[in-house]
């Protein structure tokens, strides 16, 4: 385990910076004393685009492959046309950096709001695949614009890139208590990329004896999802079914403003990325308003995979405790959250 960290940080836009300052306070909170906190953060987003033009240049391409990890705020801006900075920032950075497993943790904290009746005990985990599917851009467009128009978009499904998120869930199963693990896909109907997952979900278990499997069309997973979400362990999907039932899981497990998430490259060749999952929220930006916990969660998943287990488990705890805490009266402002979570950290 390194005793030093370089840490590329992307603030972005509206609310990233505020709750990214915040995540930043907590994670110097947590690590021990002899280890040193590099950073360099990198104005990327909707303000350089309407500067520039640019949305994420080769130099800062480069440069950020130099760091052990990257924390990310909040990107996109209503002023900037969907999808510029979606794909030339987001999914170029997932895509260069071989981010094939995008990393969502899902529990019910105490205190917080469900829609799901009886509070059910919801603690998962999904392992989402990041770097193929529908999102390649593989497909186009023909006699646009006309009554004719014919429109594709192809999802790209390999053996290699089903295999190794497959066998990185199997990983994260087998470290975990009930040790089960859910494919979900649509084998009835998407055939070909579906009998693809599944031969390879069975292939792979077999190393993997005292992991229990489970498999669920997709339909059916979004109804256990909030019928019986306590039934899931690891679920293992890729890319655009994950991208879906990600954010149903936000839902029903206090909402999307305290999921986060990360942007995995198991193998260490490129750092991976951590980010709360909610967007930059320009209407509260700079009122104090915004919530920074899905930020500090996302830096306890940064913590946990850069190796300080210990001081990852002690951020969640501090957020639990918080919550548990929290007087929905008594609203407090990002850096009255921040401040707490930093002091129950280090205290």
């Amino acid at each position: 385990m390194s005793r030093s960290i370089r840490l590329a940080v992307i603030p972005g836009d509206g609310i990233g910076q505020e709750v990214v300052a915040q995540g930043l306070k907590v994670l110097s909170a947590a690590l021990p004393q002899d280890v040193k906190l590099e950073t360099r953060s990198y104005d990327l987003g909707a303000r350089r685009w309407h500067a520039t033009g640019e949305t994420l240049p080769d130099a800062d391409l480069e440069s950020l492959k130099n760091h052990d990890a990257i924390l990310l705020g909040a990107i996109g801006d209503p002023s900037v046309p969907s999808g510029v900075l979606e794909r030339g920032l987001l999914l170029k950075l997932r895509f260069a950096f071989d981010h094939y497993v995008n990393l969502r943790p899902s529990k019910l904290f105490p205190n917080t709001a469900t829609p799901l009746a009886g509070r059910p005990d919801i603690d998962f985990v999904v392992v989402r695949e990041g770097t193929e599917g529908p999102y390649v851009g593989n497909g186009g467009t023909l006699r646009a614009g006309t009554p004719a128009e014919v429109a594709t978009e192809v999802s790209l499904n390999t053996a290699y890139g089903v295999e190794r998120v497959v066998r990185d869930a199997y990983e994260r199963a087998d470290a975990r208590p009930r040790k089960k693990l859910t494919l979900v896909h649509k084998n009835n109907v998407l055939v070909h990329a579906g009998h693809l997952w599944k031969n390879i979900f069975d292939r792979v278990g077999q190393e993997y004896p005292e992991v229990t499997t489970d498999y669920l069309h997709v339909d059916a997973a979004t109804i256990f999802f909030v019928t019986q979400p306590e039934r899931f362990d690891v679920i293992v999907t890729d890319n655009l079914f994950g991208d879906i039932l990600t954010d149903l899981a936000a839902a029903v497990t206090g909402g999307i403003g305290l999921a986060a998430s990360g942007n995995i490259n198991p193998s260490g060749a490129f750092p991976s990325m951590f980010e709360p999952v909610h967007g930059s929220a320009p209407d509260i930006a700079g009122t104090g308003k915004a919530d920074p916990t899905a930020t500090v969660l996302s830096v306890a998943l940064l913590l946990s995979h850069l190796g300080y287990a210990d001081e990852a488990a002690r951020v969640e705890a501090a957020v639990a405790a918080d919550l548990a805490e929290r007087d929905a009266a008594a609203p407090r402002t990002t850096d009255e959250i921040g401040d707490a979570l930093a002091a129950r950290v280090s205290g």
